[in-house]
């Protein structure tokens, strides 16, 4: 989970809280959440859109010369220090 404590599926319903449809994926690291933002989006919610995306440990917007606008974070999801997966617990280790 991101530093500040944020989890994906926060970031999706506030997102999608301030009008926006939004796509999670799961990846082996992290998970990504994105939006499309429509031109119609209010200067206020835009401003919110912003705030919550902050939240993640990257985010951006992605626009096209076509006028599509995405805005995605990425939040990376907490690695395990125990060992490596499959390593049998050391008091079984010969």
């Amino acid at each position: 989970m991101s530093a500040l404590g944020v989890s994906a599926a926060a970031i999706a319903a506030r997102l999608h809280a301030v009008g926006l449809t939004t796509r999670v994926t799961e990846h082996a690291h992290h998970t990504s959440v994105e939006a499309e933002v429509p031109e119609s989006l209010s200067a206020d919610s835009w401003r919110e859109a912003l705030e919550v995306v902050a939240g993640a440990d990257r985010f951006g917007l992605l626009a096209t010369s076509l006028g599509d606008r995405t805005l995605w974070a990425v939040v990376r999801k907490a690695v395990s220090v125990a060992g490596d997966v499959g390593d049998p617990p050391i008091s079984d280790r010969s």
